[in-house]
């Protein structure tokens, strides 16, 4: 692959690819729904966080609702060390999509 090809697929990926500053931004403000990971294309995790989520706020007048949260508040804890390897991912498949479909 010559120089301007890679060139223009890196322009490409760099236009396509996912914020991180947007991903953390959802992940600092929006903390349980799962807003990050649906924004960083995982929707089924991201829905699962939220009904977790959901499932705990319910479930907190009778005290066994601060399991769930507990365990959604760790959830983006170990998120934010993930959210950087979620991205070069992105990238990755991005890259690789836009290389095949090239002619």
């Amino acid at each position: 692959m010559d120089t301007d090809k890679q060139l223009l697929i890196e322009m490409r990926v760099t236009n396509d690819a996912k914020s991180p500053f947007v991903a953390y931004l959802l992940l600092i403000l929006l903390w349980g729904f799962g807003v990050h990971r649906m924004y960083l294309g995982r929707w089924i995790s991201g829905l699962i966080m939220l009904a977790i989520w959901g499932v705990g706020w319910l479930t907190t007048p009778i005290l066994i609702g601060w399991v769930p949260l507990a365990f959604v508040a760790l959830w983006c804890v170990i998120d934010l060390f993930l959210i950087p390897g979620m991205i070069a991912s992105d990238k990755a498949d991005i890259r690789r999509r836009v290389a095949a479909s090239w002619p």
